[in-house]
This record gives C-alpha cells, sequence and structure tokens, in this order.
C-alpha cells in the first residue's frame, strides 16, 4: 500500500469516526416521548356484559363443611382470623352480631392465621338491604387466594360496572362467565377450586394459578389462568411465593359473610 492509499484510508476513518460522534451526540440530545401513566381505567372493559342468569336455588339452607375440612368461621367467634393494617399483624376486628361476621369498615383486611395452597374454599357473603351506591361503590368487597388472587364480592345485581369487576370476576383479569347474582338480602356462595402457581428454584414461574368459581351454584370461572397478583392500576404480574394466607377486603362497604370453610388438596 503506497503513501496515497494510506492517506486515503485515513482520511474515510477520520470522517466516519465523525459521523460517529454526530450520530452519538443528536443521540443523546434527541428528546424522546415518555410513556402516558399507566390509569386504572386503562385495565377496565365494560362490554359484553356477562349474561344475567337466575341461581336455581335461593333458600336460606347453610352447606354444611365436609368432614376433612377446616372451618374458618361458623358463626361463633374469629378465632381463625387476625386484621392487617399497614403490613401489621393485629386482633380481629370485624364484628361478629348474630352468629353472622360483619365487614366493620376501615378496619382493614381480615386474614386466616393459617397459610394455604391448592384448595377448595366456601365462602357465603350476603349484602344487606338498603346497601346504597352504585358501579364499584355498592357492596364492595373481594376473596384473595394466598392473599394475591382476588375473586370480587360485589353487588352486582340491577347495578352495572366494568365486565371485568363484577362480582365473581377475577378481579380486573377475567369477567365471570355470566351474571349470577342474587339481590340485597339474599345469601350468594362461592366455591372455589384453587390451583397455586408453581415456581422454579431460581423464583421464576413453573406453571401459572387456575381458579374454577362457582357463582351460587353457577359455573362462572371455568379453570381460568390467573395472569398474576391483583393489581386495581398496572399489569398482573408473579412473584414467588409459598403458601400464604386466605384474604378478605374491606373496601368500606358493610357486608356480612358466614359458614366459611376450606380443603386443603
Amino acid at each position: 500500500m503506497n503513501k496515497s492509499d494510506i492517506m486515503k484510508q485515513t482520511k474515510t476513518l477520520l470522517v466516519i469516526t465523525l459521523l460517529c460522534g454526530v450520530v452519538i451526540a443528536y443521540a443523546q440530545e434527541r428528546e424522546y416521548p415518555v410513556p402516558p401513566r399507566m390509569a386504572p381505567e386503562m385495565t377496565e372493559f365494560w362490554t359484553p356484559q356477562p349474561k344475567i342468569v337466575t341461581p336455581g336455588n335461593r333458600t336460606d339452607v347453610l352447606i354444611p363443611a365436609p368432614s376433612d375440612a377446616t372451618v374458618l368461621f361458623n358463626g361463633s367467634s374469629l378465632d381463625e382470623w387476625e386484621s392487617v393494617r399497614r403490613n401489621e399483624h393485629l386482633p380481629a376486628a370485624w364484628e361478629v352480631k348474630d352468629n353472622l361476621m360483619w365487614v366493620v369498615p376501615g378496619t382493614g383486611m381480615l386474614q386466616t392465621k393459617r397459610s394455604f395452597g391448592d384448595c377448595q374454599l366456601h365462602v357465603e357473603w350476603m349484602i344487606p338491604v338498603g346497601t346504597g351506591g352504585e358501579s364499584q361503590g355498592r357492596g364492595n368487597s373481594g376473596v384473595f387466594l394466598q392473599s394475591r388472587y382476588e375473586v370480587q364480592v360485589l353487588d352486582s345485581y340491577n347495578n352495572e360496572t366494568y365486565a371485568n369487576g363484577q362480582a365473581g370476576s377475577i378481579y380486573k383479569q377475567y369477567p365471570p362467565l355470566v351474571n349470577a347474582m342474587n339481590p340485597q338480602g339474599i345469601w350468594n356462595v362461592y366455591d372455589i377450586i384453587f390451583t397455586a402457581p408453581r415456581f422454579r428454584e431460581d423464583g421464576t414461574l413453573q406453571s401459572y394459578a387456575t381458579m374454577t368459581v362457582l357463582h351460587n351454584g353457577v359455573l362462572v370461572q371455568n379453570n381460568s389462568m390467573v395472569l398474576g397478583g391483583t393489581v386495581y392500576t398496572g399489569i398482573p404480574s408473579y412473584s414467588a411465593h409459598g403458601k400464604a394466607p386466605l384474604q378478605l377486603q374491606d373496601h368500606s362497604n358493610p357486608i356480612a359473610f358466614r359458614n366459611i370453610w376450606i380443603r386443603e388438596l
């Protein structure tokens, strides 16, 4: 290679270097758009509304616990429960009256002292007659499996709200297949079959949680694959965990619960 060729290559490399510097400087100075903040409404959808189905059994009969079940509430005491506020574990602050467990608004979540994994859960709940409000503001509570995965409790009788937030929904993930809600003053029954998620040794997700839910004897979730922990704003995700307590939500609405039992699977 002669001296002229070397000079040409040197000039070419110099030009390339200068151009790269200009591109890098431009990229550093350029202002890129900031993604919009996630809002709760972004994960709510109103249509289609689930079809209304009238449950076949509207009698006021308790469904007794099987012999191998753990009875969590039978009308007498809250010995199996504790309150949780700001990550602090406190004596159960909800009220037992007339053999029913009542949400005391403002006292926080109620959770079991025991932890559970795969399970069959039975919960009976009732919206008192005269409860006012609309949409998410009427008879709102929730059943949280493993303190994370919520089946919504709500007065969804003649009360339209976003479909994936009504009674029987896996909250903000799946609407119920149908609306099987009983009116105020009549008991509703959830029977939930829950398979907990599995995690690998490194903490990554191996298999999703699943839920099958019957509301008043009507199938409303059919082996639905839970997408992650329940969140009000944002996208659900998983983080590794083991067995965890069952929780009932204080959403500032007075709601009655009774006859709660669970079978570990």
